[in-house]
């Protein structure tokens, strides 16, 4: 009779974590990706002759498709489980970049970058549920300020090899390297999520599918939390709009204003992405110790100032400061938008709340390179980037003024003396 191997126990260890395999490994490949794609995005549309306004529509096509699949990922979340909604997330995001290489028409790329949105909501809702009921209250800003440093380390990474890669074989291959790095988070998920949400070879064998949960009781859990979800609401929006704006107005402004190309597009907002990645240590320490607004208000207070100085600058090292003190405010916030949606979901309808906190955070993510495309067609591309710096703005005093601390200690209970 054969006796399997035991296995290390730094192998058991890594097993055994409900986050390393399953969650962040799976997300990195996918930041990667995506971090691959920042520079090329907005020159490849311009490549097909389209107007600012049609460019600003195709950067935003993405998060359109996910704010018209957040509610029903959630609500699809419930009925297919965890592990396969995050499989046909991650698929549908792979194939639609690899299908940009065939594109041929903004047209035809805009309607692959919406149904990219439609894996990349199913996906995002799938993640946020798991990691919210596998990380404790008193870790859950550490832990989603790793996974926020993830999507940084991604951008450091990605933006470089883009950009080389458009310079040496062209605008379009980056796409089809995109696909290709991606696809080993399929693999993961199914190699290590089971069917019931637990990671393979973990204790966690009862811990239940948030998506599990009996439906039919999100409307009165809004309304009974509707003070703070409104001001939360309200801010997330601008945070998205100001995030997803600077992705457009960086590489825009330093392309048509400054005469730029794309390899140094590409090392600009990889150096950039190097500052917002180290900040994710002391976003978490800063969100699980002090409270989340130590981290919001400093946040978007950075940001909005660097947006204002975009305009002011004359060439590549003016752009990188701005760049890189946009990407310091914005790694202060590593994770807190799903942080802040973790505190807010009422655990007897996590999966639909959180298909909701998704649709309201796409809101802005929608708004954003639109309000620039648009902006930048009506007026000027240096207004579409103090238009942002107003988004940023507006975050900060709303976080601020309007939203009360939702850190809530975990308190331990003494137990009886004896004798």
């Amino acid at each position: 009779m054969k006796h399997s191997r035991p296995r290390h126990p730094a192998v058991q260890a890594l097993l055994r974590d409900p986050l390393i395999l399953p969650f962040y490994i799976p997300s990195f490949v996918t930041f990667l990706g995506h971090g691959i794609l920042s520079p090329v995005l907005p020159l490849y549309a311009e490549e097909f002759g389209a107007s600012y306004a049609w460019v600003g529509a195709f950067m935003s096509a993405q998060a359109l498709g996910m704010l018209l699949t957040d509610l029903p990922s959630g609500l699809l979340l419930r009925r297919i489980g965890l592990r396969r909604a995050t499989v046909i997330g991650l698929a549908m995001m792979v194939a639609m970049e690899i299908a940009y290489f065939w594109a041929g028409s903004i047209q035809e790329a805009f309607a692959y970058r919406l149904l990219s949105g439609f894996g990349s909501a199913l996906f995002g809702v799938a993640r946020h549920a798991y990691v919210t009921e596998h990380a404790s209250v008193a870790s859950r800003g550490r832990a989603l300020a790793l996974f926020g440093g993830l999507i940084r380390a991604g951008r450091f990474l990605g933006p470089p090899i883009g950009g080389l890669v458009a310079v040496r074989w062209g605008m379009r291959v980056p796409f089809v390297v995109a696909g290709v790095v991606g696809s080993p988070a399929i693999l993961m998920v199914l190699l290590f999520l089971r069917r019931d949400g637990a990671p393979r070879g973990s204790k966690l064998d009862h811990v239940r599918d948030p998506a599990a949960v009996p439906s039919g009781r999100l409307l009165p859990l809004l309304r009974g939390q509707a003070k703070l979800l409104f001001p939360a609401s309200i801010g997330q929006i601008f945070v998205q709009m100001i995030r997803s704006g600077r992705e457009v107005v960086i590489p825009l402004y330093a392309a048509v204003a400054l005469g730029l190309d794309v390899g140094q597009i590409g090392l600009l907002l990889g150096i950039a992405s190097a500052v917002e990645m180290v900040m994710f240590w002391p976003a978490g320490w800063l969100m699980d110790n002090l409270g989340r607004k130590y981290a919001l208000i400093p946040s978007f207070s950075i940001q909005a100032v660097a947006m204002a100085c975009v305009p002011l600058t004359g060439g590549f090292v003016g752009l990188l400061a701005c760049a890189a003190a946009v990407g310091l405010g914005n790694g202060l916030t590593s994770g807190a938008m799903m942080v802040l949606g973790s505190d807010l979901a009422p655990r007897g309808a996590r999966a639909e709340f959180l298909g909701v906190w998704r649709l309201i955070g796409d809101l802005g993510g929608t708004a954003g390179p639109a309000a620039v495309g648009f902006v930048a067609e009506a007026l000027t591309l240096p207004m579409a980037a103090l238009t942002m710096a107003g988004s940023g703005l507006l975050a900060t005093l709303i976080f601020g003024f309007a939203l009360p601390e939702t850190l809530q200690r975990e308190v331990e209970v003494p137990s009886a003396s004896v004798g």
